[in-house]
């Protein structure tokens, strides 16, 4: 009896340890981790020491045993790579030794390869046939049984910015009668999104009954998507995120490459219109996932801005994020900026401030001081004043 009660003791302070949808009840603020190799404990202590509380963490560009991270091949998924899990595992330890929480957001899933690693290709099989949902499932069943009871581990961000409308009959920011119609043409098709993540949460359930499921919106998460949603899906510990870098004509790094860039506020194209983007227009974009929500009865502790940000060396950048910010606390959402620290690209970097970084960054990438700047202020300053 007492080595039973041992047993169940032991067992009760495991399940305790891990995260529950509970601890999303209250707003929480972190920082995305899209680096190309797995981030030290320094990494984990600096995001930490800004107050954040949780980091959106994605291993697909560590460099694996096989082609694709923990996945092997996206085309011959046959179970998680022991090798690379133990790197995931290890970095899940140092971000919970540096007190963050940590949702995990794979950018490649079985077949489904992020376009990044695959020729600059889009890889639509996943939504082409549904057979190959099988796959994805298995892989996220494995990695939930592997996860379920880690201290840091907050959710699982099924796939980051899926597309299965892309080339599939619905351009991109269509109005939402539009969006409404596609989807009834495409429903119970490959191109289901809800369905699959139906399929996919129903595999990780035989594993994992508690960890929450982080749900991005179609079109690249785009904060408009979920407008043809017929509803909230039927798991009682679920997320739903959408990003934000509209308007991305201004925002993006084409932009900054212009002669003239598009200026912020002013007039953008956006959805095969010109419209006037300013705070209000920030303000009346980022209420459409709200609207969905509130007319689902999903409250505002479920709804997560799981990446935003703009061009760093864009001189309206600042005020971007201002704006940006301000719409998504005075709603009292989840965020996570993008993206702290990055190793390979420099972009959305806000440490570095608004000019480009000296060629010393490419050799060491982390050689070059980061600190307060007048890019990361808007952030910075909302996670220092967390109570």
């Amino acid at each position: 009896m007492r080595i039973l009660l041992l047993i169940a003791c032991l067992f009760g302070l495991t399940a305790a340890s891990s995260p529950t949808i509970t601890w999303w009840d209250t707003p929480r603020h972190g920082g995305n981790s899209f680096n190309g190799t797995p981030p030290d404990q320094a990494w984990f202590d600096a995001l930490a020491g800004y107050r954040a509380d949780w980091v959106r963490l994605t291993f697909t560009k560590w460099k694996g045993k096989q082609r694709d991270f923990l996945i092997g091949d996206v085309a011959n998924y046959r179970g998680l790579v022991a090798e690379d899990l133990a790197i995931l595992r290890a970095a899940l330890d140092r971000a919970d030794r540096a007190g963050l929480k940590v949702v995990i957001s794979p950018l490649s899933l079985p077949w489904n390869r992020w376009v990044q690693q695959n020729g600059d290709k889009q890889d639509g099989r996943l939504w082409q046939d549904k057979a190959h949902w099988a796959d994805a499932a298995a892989f996220w069943r494995d990695l939930a049984r592997e996860l379920a009871d880690h201290p840091a581990v907050a959710g699982y961000n099924l796939i980051n910015e899926p597309t299965p409308e892309k080339g599939f009959g619905l351009p991109e920011h269509s109005d939402t009668k539009t969006m409404r119609d596609w989807y009834a043409a495409n429903r119970g098709t490959a191109r289901d999104l809800p369905l699959f993540y139906r399929t996919v949460i129903a595999a990780i359930r035989e594993a994992d009954r508690d960890t929450p499921v982080m749900l991005d919106a179609g079109w690249y998460a785009a904060a408009d998507a979920f407008d043809y949603w017929p509803g909230p899906l039927e798991d009682a510990s679920l997320l739903y995120a959408y990003h934000m870098y509209e308007p991305y004509e201004a925002t993006s790094a084409p932009n900054l490459r212009r002669a003239r860039p598009v200026p912020y506020p002013g007039p953008v194209a956006f959805g095969g219109k010109t419209v006037n983007w300013d705070r209000a227009a920030v303000a009346a974009y980022l209420a459409r996932p709200l609207a969905w929500a509130d007319s689902h009865g999903i409250p505002r502790s479920r709804m997560v801005a799981g990446e935003f940000g703009c061009m760093r060396r864009l001189p309206f950048c600042p005020a971007y994020l201002e704006d940006v910010l301000t719409a998504l606390d005075g709603a009292g959402v989840h965020w996570a900026f993008y993206a702290f620290r990055e190793d390979v690209w420099d972009g959305m970097d806000y440490e570095l401030g608004g000019g480009p970084v000296p060629w010393r960054h490419w050799d060491a990438p982390f050689s070059v001081p980061r600190g307060p700047t007048p890019q990361f202020e808007p952030i910075r300053r909302r996670l220092a004043a967390k109570p």
